[in-house]
């Protein structure tokens, strides 16, 4: 895989091994012991789409123990399955914002920035709020995985590399969601409009401030806490946006190529897990319900055509 890029310079990547499938790569041998592997770190990079398939599932053949898991997916929620089916494992929730497109196969261009934020995961994106304390030892089992991650980042050139603890990682969960469930849905609803052209119309400029104002007054209930200063706020975002002539987010890419969309972690879940503290969410609530009918009936004509 080409890759040019605006940080590391350009270079050809060639992994190690390649496998065909994940029990393929559960079978696979140890280059050097013949033994089967011993898998350290799964990353799980996939669009969470929990009500498509259930990954946690998949990568079941190759979690044993001291397996730990890394989940660099977009959405909130998004370790809710893996730590029912996986209770002991170490479970690290990683939230991205890399600015790169693939720009055909086999080439990735990155235009601008990379940063990751890493973090223990334990059970607090669960939908019913727990009284019990985090498991101590998993959570530390978490969190040096998590900082042996960031500084192997570091070490190969990603400056914004963070190790955080549970707490803080799922507030750079939330707050990405002002981002992702305020543009993602209006771009398809919209019509197709890209960033900067949804901030510049003064109705839907309106409507995208409204939906962060939402995700960041949940934040007590969901978090425990309001998000703290040194956060971007809403104006910040859109003057940020509005600069970014050629953005068009992934769901409206996605819709266009008639793929799922991610409308459970971004949309659903958010909406559930607010729910499930005492906080509804009608904006995001509206626009998960208009996209859903919106995908079945897209489905339903899908498989109409295949029938005939």
């Amino acid at each position: 895989m080409r890759l040019q890029t605006h940080s590391f310079g350009d270079y050809t990547f060639r992994p190690h091994a390649v496998f065909p499938s994940v029990a393929a790569a559960a079978a696979a041998a140890d280059d050097a012991t013949g033994t089967p592997r011993r898998w350290d770190f799964v990353v799980v990079t996939t669009k969470a789409l929990p009500d498509r398939a259930d990954d946690s599932a998949a990568v079941a053949p190759l979690v044993g123990p001291g397996t730990a898991l890394v989940l660099i997916q977009n959405g909130f929620a998004v370790e809710v399955p893996y730590r029912a089916r996986f209770p002991a494992a170490a479970l690290v929730s990683a939230v991205t914002v890399v600015s790169a497109e693939q720009a055909r196969p086999g080439l990735v261009v990155q235009n601008r920035w990379t940063r990751v934020h890493l973090g223990p995961y334990t059970d607090s994106a669960a939908e019913a709020s727990s009284s019990s304390a985090p498991d101590a030892e998993l959570a530390a089992r978490g969190a040096k995985a998590a900082e042996s991650l960031a500084a192997w980042l570091r070490a190969g050139g990603v400056r914004d590399a963070e190790a955080l603890d549970e707490a803080a990682l799922q507030t750079v969960r939330w707050h990405k969601l002002t981002i992702n469930a305020a543009f993602n849905p209006t771009a398809v609803l919209s019509g197709g409009r890209g960033a900067a052209a949804m901030v510049r119309d003064p109705a839907l400029r309106a409507h995208l401030a409204g939906v962060m104002d939402e995700i960041a007054s949940a934040a007590p209930a969901v978090l425990g806490a309001p998000f703290p200063a040194g956060l971007a706020g809403p104006e910040q975002i859109l003057r940020s946006s509005a600069r970014n002539e050629a953005g068009r987010p992934s769901m409206l890419l996605d819709w266009e190529a008639g793929r799922p969309l991610e409308l459970e972690v971004i949309l659903g879940n958010p909406v559930r897990v607010a729910r499930a503290r005492g906080v509804e969410m009608p904006r995001l609530h509206a626009m998960y319900a208009l996209l859903k009918s919106m995908q079945a009936l897209r489905d339903e004509k899908t498989a109409a055509k295949e029938k005939l």
